[in-house]
């Protein structure tokens, strides 16, 4: 599999709708197939954020770590790693859609910005000590969703974690029956209702050799469940 060293990540001009400049940390997107997706999903980052905090306490990335952040978006989280007291020297954000990186703002200096796909990461294995994916797995086909986790763990340190945030289940039968036809509706759209999906992914970290760590919930915004995960040890990419 091609790799990229974490201080040159090139464009892929192969990809179709795609075209952008890549100058050092300046990135310019240009028509792609994501503009209307990505303007409307501007207007409710606000509701990310408690979360996005969240996992930032639960991770803990120390200065001297290097972070991967899958399907970054607009890089929300990494904004809000960089205003940490200690952010990590070195971080990078990928993701699919050119669309949704060019509203990035302005990162630390050695922090990047690419695109490619979760489930094909352009990144030697054992790249990363911290690995985060915010809002992404319960929007995967089952294949896409077993793909990007082994993804994750072949560019993870044997001693890296790894941090998600996904829309959380109902606590108890109340809620569940409460929360069922949002749920339900959520399970078979298409479209922008599928960003409510439910789960909890830990069983299927686990079973990649990823065992639950700490786990958090939060209430405002998104009801949303934050897990980090590290590698079992005795067990490789």
């Amino acid at each position: 599999m091609p790799s990229l060293p974490l201080d040159f990540l090139s464009p892929r001009p192969s990809d179709p709708g795609f075209r952008e400049t890549i100058h050092g940390d300046e990135l310019i997107a240009l028509d792609g197939a994501w503009g209307e997706l990505a303007r409307s999903y501007r207007r409710q980052i606000w509701l990310e954020r408690a979360a996005l905090r969240a996992l930032i306490g639960l991770l803990s990335p120390r200065r001297e770590e290097t972070l991967l952040d899958v399907a970054t978006g607009p890089a929300v989280l990494l904004a809000e790693l960089a205003r940490t007291p200690s952010p990590p020297r070195r971080a990078c954000g990928i993701d699919s859609s050119p669309e949704m990186l060019s509203p990035a703002p302005a990162l630390p200096e050695g922090w990047r910005l690419s695109v490619a796909e979760a489930t094909e990461l352009p990144f030697a294995d054992d790249s990363f000590d911290v690995v985060t994916a915010s809002y992404l797995l319960h929007l995967l086909s089952a294949d896409d969703r077993r793909r990007a986790i082994e993804e994750i763990g072949r560019v993870l340190r044997p001693t890296g974690r790894v941090g998600t945030i996904t829309v959380a289940p109902p606590r108890g039968p109340l809620s569940a029956a409460l929360t069922a036809p949002v749920r339900i509706a959520a399970r078979r759209s298409r479209g922008r209702l599928a960003g409510l999906r439910s789960m909890d992914p830990a069983p299927e970290l686990a079973a990649a050799g990823f065992p639950e760590l700490a786990r958090r919930r939060t209430g405002r915004g998104y009801p949303s469940l934050c897990l980090v995960a590290g590698r079992e040890p005795g067990r490789s990419s």
